[in-house]
């Protein structure tokens, strides 16, 4: 598996540290590198068994840098990074998880205040210190004062994104392990919940120590937690992974078990307790002819346990999808025979939300036409950004760039080996309005309205309006959240989702793992609303549409069918869904 996004997450980490001491253009160099090692299609790792020559046809990668990830392969760090890491010993990701604070913040705090925790900046806020500091003041420290709640109740949760890659590395490595059978991710992870504890992996071997003794011995560990006979703890950079050794003929109970969730285990549990049977991480269990059942884990006879179908064909229930396992009604949809046919990788056909250099992409249109066309899609809509409320740098484009911009789209789409369609990323004023002009709207092929300002409060009145916009066709990240950093607005998603469905409007999930953004149970009303959902990467470079599974597992955890997605369509529905 690549480890792509492990050498960009270095880069961003020097980049930060760089920026918190002022220093000049360097953040931006590393930044820009990072995003495109994190989305280049080769295997970093292979590049740079080829020397830094190799590792430099990365787009924005000189030979500082391309030297910098090759000494990373070779030795296990990047020397000039562990120097910035002595020279400002901070938790950067903590505090700059705390909005409004950024890195040139940490680094005035830490030189003026001698904050490195979250807990140091918590009570310099408290003292009233940070607004002594100037180009600070009352406010500020306020704003900072009220973020860390936030800040502390993410503490520790990895982005699924982060996790993810890291969760499929360990089922390459297992893969290769001879005394290995089935290896399966579990807990939230499968799930595909937003962000994630810990990694939780299912190992089948008779040998079990030798399972443990592999994997404490993985060059990527950088800690071994704790190592017993058939369990183990390693850490691998930020994040921890747990790892269960199991016996062949337990490996579905376990899976089941150890996949959760928690409350969707109670009420399966319930469930066979009333059909005199008992279900646990080692089997199901006819204890019909027991005297006391909770005698012992393995009481009454056995009759299923080897594998997860069997598990809930002994229940007379089918498999319920390991996303849907979040006790929403699954066991009772499943129960009357009314599963939904969830949307599966493969059935999107195109992406209405990206971005290009026309506003704060990496790309020109027809670097990620080209892209889009080898990830395999039929259509995409360049979607940029308009001018408007949350827009600051000039990224977003006036009425007459976006009149401009359009020509340019509609020449590309000549000769384009796909569908393409003009679009634009229009913003939702505090009233609902759009900041785009109505003439220039109607003349767009795809308009997707989202909120990028005044993210707290009910939305919901104000989300309202903007879907009533004859010219609206997607509600873009509707609540603007950004996972780990900020909550976004409240709305009330059953009523955002009757406008919808009422106005023919799709609403997005977006499949950038900082958003998700509708999340699956938001999803899940929407879809029992009538609404349509579009599944969108918001994508500023080709390497993005990979993060469309993201999206599409997102729907799957709110119950949504092929049916229920808007860009499952071919290019001639989606014009029809459009006009």
């Amino acid at each position: 598996m690549s480890r792509n996004a492990e050498i960009s997450d270095l880069f961003e980490e020097y980049a930060n540290l760089l920026e918190a001491q002022d220093v000049g253009y360097k953040p931006q160099a590393y930044r820009r590198a990072a995003d495109n090692i994190r989305d280049y299609p080769e295997d970093i790792e292979e590049m740079a068994a080829g020397g830094p020559a190799e590792v430099g046809r990365i787009p924005q990668v000189g030979d500082s840098i391309a030297g910098k990830v090759v000494e990373y392969f070779e030795t296990g760090e990047i020397e000039a990074l562990e120097e910035e890491r002595e020279k400002l010993p901070v938790r950067m990701e903590e505090l700059t998880r705390v909005e409004g604070v950024g890195p040139k913040t940490v680094g005035d705090l830490y030189h003026e205040l001698g904050v490195e925790t979250l807990d140091d900046l918590e009570e310099a806020a408290r003292d009233g210190e940070i607004q002594e500091l100037k180009g600070y003041g009352q406010k500020t420290e306020q704003n900072i004062l009220d973020g860390i709640e936030f800040a502390r109740t993410v503490r520790g949760r990895q982005l699924l994104g982060d996790a993810r890659p890291v969760g499929e590395q360990v089922l390459a490595f297992f893969a290769d392990v001879p005394s290995v059978g089935r290896c399966e991710l579990a807990g939230s992870l499968r799930r595909w919940r937003e962000t994630i504890g810990d990694v939780d992996v299912l190992a089948e071997s008779e040998d079990k120590q030798a399972v443990v003794d592999a994997f404490t011995d993985w060059e990527r560990a950088t800690e071994v937690i704790e190592a017993g006979t058939d369990k183990a703890a390693i850490r691998v950079s930020d994040v921890r992974i747990d790892l269960r050794a199991i016996a062949p003929e337990e490996f579905g109970s376990a899976l089941q078990y150890f996949t959760g969730s928690k409350n969707h285990n109670i009420t399966l549990r319930n469930y066979a307790i009333e059909r005199d049977l008992k279900v646990n991480e080692y089997g199901v269990f006819d204890v019909s002819e027991v005297d006391d059942p909770d005698a012992g884990q393995r009481v009454g006879e056995r009759i299923a346990g080897e594998t997860e179908e069997s598990m809930y064909d002994a229940l007379g229930l089918p498999l319920i999808a390991p996303e849907m396992r979040e006790d929403r009604g699954e066991i009772d949809a499943a129960v009357a025979g009314e599963l939904p046919d969830l949307v599966e990788e493969g059935d999107v056909r195109g992406d209405l939300h990206l971005h290009t250099d026309w506003s704060d992409g990496g790309y020109t249109v027809e670097e990620m036409v080209d892209g889009a066309a080898e990830f395999g899609l039929d259509y995409i809509a360049v979607s940029d950004h308009a001018t408007g409320p949350g827009m600051v740098g000039g990224v977003g484009l006036s009425d007459d760039e976006l009149r401009e911009q359009m020509e340019a789209i509609r020449t590309v789409a000549e000769d384009a080996p796909i569908d393409v369609f003009a679009g634009v990323e229009a913003n939702i004023d505090a009233e609902g309005g759009i900041s785009v002009a109505d003439d220039v709207l109607a003349d767009l092929d795809v308009v997707i309205a989202s909120p990028h300002s005044g993210l707290n409060g009910d939305a919901t009145e104000r989300l309202v309006r903007a879907i009533e916009h004859p010219s609206v066709d997607v509600l873009g990240h509707p609540s603007g959240r950004l996972i780990n950093q900020r909550p976004g607005v409240d709305f009330d998603v059953r009523e955002v989702a009757k406008a919808a469905a009422e106005h023919g409007v799709a609403l997005e999930i977006n499949s950038n793992t900082h958003r998700l953004d509708l999340w699956g149970a938001a999803v899940q009303v929407a879809v029992e609303e009538g609404a349509s959902v579009a599944i969108d990467t918001d994508a500023h470079s080709p390497g993005e549409y990979r993060n469309v599974r993201y999206g599409i597992h997102t729907a799957r955890r709110g119950w949504a069918e092929a049916g229920d997605v808007l860009n499952t369509r071919d290019a001639e529905g989606l014009r029809e869904f459009c006009h």
